[in-house]
């Protein structure tokens, strides 16, 4: 890969490192830890949460019209996404472990926990539920979808990508012929956890290969 693009590479992990810290100052600020996973409040910060949660009848009376009306159409997504999230779930399961891709951990994108906090009443929790089930979902298949991509046709696009996936970054340049039976073995190898092979070696190929 090219020099400046392995430093620019560092550079970003050096500063998730550092947005990392970042993030483990404010929990502490916040006045929460996590225990295995599990959200712990100390006492005084789940009493004064409690004090600031909007009663459910409150909430509902400032609610728009429009809202309300608008809800059943949000609320409705959840069967494609459910759909979505079985149908990857089984399209990893079963073609990942036939071509050695390494498998997307699920629980690493979805999360559940904001209907932990003690300021949200029952349908604020819901909604942080649905939103947390939905994002994650994406973020999830997002992944599956990149390493796919980074199997079978690891190259650059001529024009610009809006926020690509992470092995964006690694594919061969767009046009070049010349590199890219070498840079799709480069890929598979890094998808299918093989490491990098050295100059030389090379393979080409498609879903048929």
């Amino acid at each position: 890969m090219n020099q400046r693009i392995t430093a620019l590479l560092g550079s970003i992990r050096e500063l998730q490192e550092s947005l990392e810290t970042e993030w483990e100052a404010r929990r502490r600020a916040f006045r929460y830890r996590l225990e295995n996973g599990r959200v712990v409040f100390e006492a005084e910060a789940r009493r004064r949460h409690r004090d600031l949660r909007v009663r459910l009848g409150t909430f509902l009376k400032r609610t728009r019209p429009m809202t309300v009306i608008t809800a059943p159409v949000i609320y409705s997504l959840i069967v494609p996404f459910v759909l979505l999230d079985l149908m990857v779930w089984l399209y990893q399961a079963i073609c990942f472990p036939v071509y050695g891709i390494a498998r997307v951990p699920r629980g690493d994108y979805i999360r559940i926990d904001r209907h932990h906090l003690a300021y949200l009443n029952g349908l604020q929790k819901l909604n942080c539920v649905y939103c947390g089930y939905c994002n994650g979902v994406i973020a999830w298949v997002r992944v599956v979808a990149g390493r796919t991509e980074a199997f079978w046709c690891p190259i650059k696009h001529a024009a610009r990508v809006a926020g690509p996936h992470d092995d964006y970054v690694h594919f061969t340049e767009y046009g070049d012929g010349e590199g890219y039976a070498e840079g799709l073995e480069v890929s598979r190898r890094r998808v299918t956890g093989q490491g990098v092979p050295g100059p030389g070696v090379t393979g080409q190929g498609g879903p048929a290969a």
